[in-house]
């Protein structure tokens, strides 16, 4: 785990993106910094989409209730 710095924190609390945005400047890499309680959430959707969870379900549907995707001419 990283802590913040005083500094760090300050800066954050003037940020008024939300979530706020930081960059290793090194890498150049963006990252989104989320309170935990938020991420929690987002994790638990996310893992409920899981193909390993879904395979068993989608497995047991009827071939002839599944919609067919064509109608849909590449659009999600």
């Amino acid at each position: 785990m990283i802590e913040l710095t005083s500094t760090q924190r300050q800066s954050l609390a003037a940020t008024p993106e939300t979530p706020p945005v930081v960059i290793d400047p090194e890498t150049q890499t963006t990252y989104v910094l989320l309170r935990k309680d938020v991420y929690d959430r987002f994790k638990n959707v996310f893992e409920e989409d899981d193909a390993r969870v879904m395979a068993p379900l989608l497995a047991d549907l009827d071939p002839e209730d599944w919609e067919d995707a064509a109608a849909y001419e590449g659009r999600p």
